[in-house]
């Protein structure tokens, strides 16, 4: 016989909570809630190897209007609490918030992305022994809250209505090594905050700003592994594993979800940032549900990961609440014009809706010339340039879709990236003053004529735009690590998509470079195993601008 779980006692919010709650509600513009609600804490979900993980239960006073399941491995305060549970609750849901096995009390050990599927499974049956389970929920959350959505997706419930999954991977692998490079600081920078998540608020907020050199010291030393041990302690295995396995590994295939793209029959809503580091995964998934005739909706804004956990939050959770009023609580009122809701930044800066994304657009070329111009004709054969990539000297990163929590020096996002031009490493070209507004609606995609007399070599492209006093601003950014058989010919970098209006009178700018650094973990131009590699070898670049071009996806003309 099983033993029985103690069911701990409900208990009405605290002054503290209810401070939070009306916190969120002002700052992320939420509607008022409706009612209050009680809390009971610890509820105690087994797994099926016996470990036992912890929830917490939101219940409404009165009337609810559905359940919604909020997994996380960030725990509980009081403020995480009003965002992912608090503010449901007060607007008539039932909130089940369950943390991550071997997190803030739950039993097991904490293994990152690897453990979510068979878990997810279990918490969904212990859902449905629950006196107060109506059979139907939804799920919701947000970057790793997501993915654990996708992890539940991998076999969908019957008693799932809906979901609202922001932020978020869905495999994990091909994100942690984007472009075929490893994306040093985001997943450095993650692990390291996570070791010290469980820490008291001031103490955690200690340890982290006190280790801010060291982390700057570490993303830049060598092997990267042990620069890294210093830091954490061993209290991070995983990212010895992350850094040391191969793309390809088989080791990855517990944290890629991918199949739950063609599994999932429910509603879904994905928001996004335009700088946000998972954005290619959210649009991608975004699309193959569309494709299989999925009800899907789309929200891409126009910030960072960080920021949409922030300012973000404005449209966000209104979103979300508004989407579960619609699909789980049923009602009538469908305030989306559109499937597609995004945020046009540049000269536009407001939202627009979409019947789909991308939309339709049409193709514009620029080619890069002699002389630093970026021309609307190509280059005449015999048009090269050169510079040399030195892995001592790594060129660095300027802003982009990446995550920065504690590196001093380096901000994600948009940035003034005009230092970028005055680098000996560091190819530029800039259009004449646009005569015209140019909306880009898509991914551009750059082919670069490239050769180099050392094969282990990275292709940094990005787009920006520069304005009326010269500043000099980025918007979309490509990466691509090479290797022995592609370093040689046109090499096709695929850049992150946007929706940016280049103003009239502006200029647009095509940066190439060998790497962004610490973004990416440089090429050290050896071929030798990244996690343990320490000698460095530089690699000169030719660039033949004869057949090197970027086309960017263009708004068509007006009647067309």
């Amino acid at each position: 016989m099983p033993r029985e779980l103690e069911i701990p006692p409900a208990v009405e919010r605290t002054p503290g909570q209810r401070f939070a709650d009306w916190t969120w509600t002002k700052y992320a513009r939420l509607p008022a809630p409706t009612t209050g609600y009680a809390t009971t804490r610890g509820l105690r979900i087994p797994m099926r190897d016996g470990v036992e993980l912890l929830a917490d239960l939101f219940e409404p006073a009165g009337r609810t209007s559905g359940t919604i399941l909020v997994t996380s491995p960030y725990g509980w305060n009081l403020y995480g609490a009003a965002m992912t549970g608090g503010m449901f609750a007060g607007r008539g849901y039932r909130v089940v918030l369950v943390r991550c096995r071997g997190t803030f009390g739950s039993g097991g050990t904490f293994e990152p992305f690897m453990r979510e599927v068979d878990d997810a499974a279990d918490i969904v049956g212990w859902l449905r022994e629950q006196p107060w389970f109506d059979g139907r929920f939804a799920t919701h959350g947000y970057s790793y809250l997501g993915f654990t959505q996708w992890a539940l997706l991998m076999d969908p419930p019957p008693e799932l209505v809906t979901a609202v999954i922001a932020c978020a991977p869905h495999n994990l692998g091909a994100f942690a090594h984007a472009g075929g490079g490893f994306l040093l600081s985001t997943m450095f920078e993650w692990s390291f905050v996570t070791t010290k998540q469980e820490k008291p608020i001031l103490p955690r907020m200690a340890a982290v700003l006190s280790a801010r050199n060291r982390i700057r010291k570490a993303l830049a030393a060598l092997p990267l592994t042990d620069a890294a041990e210093k830091v954490m302690g061993g209290q991070a295995p995983w990212y010895r594993e992350w850094i040391s396995r191969d793309p390809d590994d088989p080791w990855w295939r517990r944290a890629d979800l991918t199949a739950a793209l063609d599994r999932v029959h429910v509603p879904v809503l994905l928001q996004g940032g335009w700088q946000d580091v998972f954005l290619r995964q959210t649009l991608a998934g975004y699309t193959r549900l569309t494709d299989r005739g999925i009800d899907a909706g789309l929200t891409v804004g126009p910030w960072t990961h960080a920021q949409g956990g922030g300012a973000g939050t404005r449209v966000l959770l209104p979103d979300a609440l508004a989407w579960f009023d619609e699909h789980l609580a049923g009602s009538p009122v469908r305030r989306r014009a559109m499937p597609v809701e995004v945020f046009v930044g540049g000269a536009d800066r407001r939202w627009h809706d979409l019947p789909a994304w991308p939309p339709t657009t049409v193709e514009q070329a620029f080619h890069p010339r002699s002389g630093g111009l970026l021309a609307t004709r190509p280059a005449d054969p015999g048009e090269l340039l050169e510079f040399t990539y030195d892995p001592a000297d790594p060129t660095p990163t300027y802003g982009g879709a990446f995550v920065t929590q504690v590196s001093p020096g380096v901000a994600a996002g948009y940035v003034d990236d005009s230092a970028l031009a005055s680098r000996s490493d560091v190819l530029a070209f800039t259009s004449d003053p646009l005569t015209a507004d140019l909306d880009v609606l898509g991914s551009p995609v750059a082919e670069v004529g490239h050769s180099s007399d050392n094969p282990f070599a990275d292709l940094f492209v990005r787009l920006s735009e520069v304005d009326a006093r010269g500043r000099s601003r980025n918007v979309s950014d490509g990466f691509v690590r090479l290797g022995p058989v592609t370093a040689q010919g046109v090499v096709r970098v695929e850049l992150d998509p946007t929706a940016h209006r280049f103003t009239r009178g502006s200029r647009i700018r095509l940066f190439v470079a060998g790497g962004s650094h610490p973004r990416w973990a440089r090429n050290l131009g050896t071929g030798d195993d990244l996690a343990g590699a320490t000698k460095m070898q530089p690699s000169h670049r030719t660039i033949d601008l004869s057949i090197s071009r970027v086309v960017v996806p263009v708004a068509p003309p007006p009647g067309t």
